[in-house]
């Protein structure tokens, strides 16, 4: 079953069983994926589902930082909720050993050894921990690495 269908399927199930909270933004996500879909004419397979999902989760992190800054928490907790929904159709995030063991591999796989290189090296983790992985720390991580 495609991450697609499984959202359909929880969709319903929400709509069965009342819980409306779980229903909206189940919603929320397959609207974001169809919108993706028409605006480029393409049917998503599971990795572009998978980075729809995650910009979804960037933009309710964001927004959390921004509510609890302007002092509404009740606002930043509700961004909270949806983003521990959207968060159990991400697969499980890697350990700090595992994303150092894929970028040891990609740096020999990509024969780097400076930082002009860094953009090989990213390229090639990215590609392995999609969805699983904070990029922004993987790549400081592949830029210190490379710098010493």
């Amino acid at each position: 079953m495609t991450l697609k269908q499984q959202l359909t399927e929880d969709m319903k199930t929400a709509m069965r069983g009342g819980d409306k909270h779980r229903l909206g933004v189940v919603r929320l996500m397959l609207a974001a994926i169809k919108q993706r879909e028409v605006d480029e004419r393409i049917e998503l397979d599971d990795a572009q589902v998978l980075a729809v999902l995650e910009k979804m989760l960037k933009q309710r992190k964001d927004s959390v930082g921004q509510y609890a800054a302007a002092g509404r928490e009740d606002l930043a907790e509700v961004e909270r909720a949806e983003m521990a929904i959207i968060e159990t159709y991400l697969p499980a995030k890697l350990d700090e050993a595992e994303i150092d063991a894929l970028i040891d591999a990609a740096i020999a796989a990509t024969g780097a050894s400076s930082a002009r290189d860094m953009g090989k090296v990213v390229a090639a983790v990215k590609e392995k921990a999609a969805g699983r992985a904070d990029m922004a720390v993987v790549s400081g991580r592949i830029k210190a690495r490379l710098a010493g």
